[in-house]
């Protein structure tokens, strides 16, 4: 299991006798995160990958409310892919392929979805709550791999907390980024132009930035090339 992978289960929420976990940050966001999606996702089909699924809730969630868009969930942990199988397994919903460990550090990653049986390109990839608790290579990975996995037209959604122009949005940002930083210094709330330089290297402009509870932002990025560029590093911020 890679380093930055935090683990559910362990912050007082519930675990089922089937392996499901709880993730009390699910029931606070996944309305607001949900009315975003449906903005760019409603009356679509295709496929569409959840990054970090963790405890499989909110991919349940998205399965429920676009049933024209397979899902497909990935994590690297392996009680978060117990319980993202188990949570499928309790919606029975046709439309959430089993999860994938998929590591996006690596560029590649979207060979991991592509052939057996796997979409060849993608209308969404979402990721909660993932690039601030992992260090930069992380971001630079999931970003490049959008741009190769996803098709024209197709959406990157990154939800989590976010500066902007180098600066904090609210004080709790600012105290949570120094704890972030304080145990792990690779990690820590990224800045807005920084993940949109990553993205625009990768064949993907920003569309929208959508206030979400708790001080934390949506970003939604667009493929609009036929290829995506190759991505440079970027520093991290």
């Amino acid at each position: 299991m890679a380093e930055y992978v935090v683990e559910f289960g362990k912050d007082g929420g519930r675990r089922e006798t089937d392996g499901r976990l709880d993730a009390p940050a699910f029931h606070r966001n996944h309305q607001a995160i949900a009315g975003v999606l449906a903005q760019h996702l409603a009356g679509r089909t295709g496929a569409a990958l959840e990054v970090g699924s963790g405890t499989g809730q909110h991919v349940v969630e998205f399965a429920r409310r676009f049933p024209e868009i397979t899902w497909w969930p990935s994590d690297l942990n392996d009680a978060h892919l117990k319980s993202i199988e188990a949570w499928r397994r309790h919606a029975g919903l046709p439309n959430i392929r089993p999860p994938r460990r998929i590591d996006v550090s690596d560029a590649a990653w979207g060979d991991v979805i592509e052939g057996e049986s796997g979409p060849d390109r993608l209308c969404a990839v979402f990721c909660a709550n993932v690039i601030h608790i992992a260090p930069w290579r992380v971001a630079e990975g999931l970003v490049a791999g959008a741009g190769r996995a996803l098709g024209n037209g197709g959406m990157l959604f990154l939800y989590g907390p976010f500066k902007r122009g180098g600066r904090h949005i609210a004080a709790s940002n600012e105290a949570f980024d120094g704890n972030l930083r304080r145990g792990n210094p690779d990690w820590g709330v990224r800045d807005i132009e920084a993940v949109e330089a990553l993205a625009n290297r990768a064949g993907l402009s920003l569309a929208e930035m959508a206030d979400m509870p708790a001080n934390n932002l949506t970003l939604v990025f667009r493929r609009n090339q036929d290829l995506a560029r190759d991505s440079a590093l970027v520093p991290p911020i």
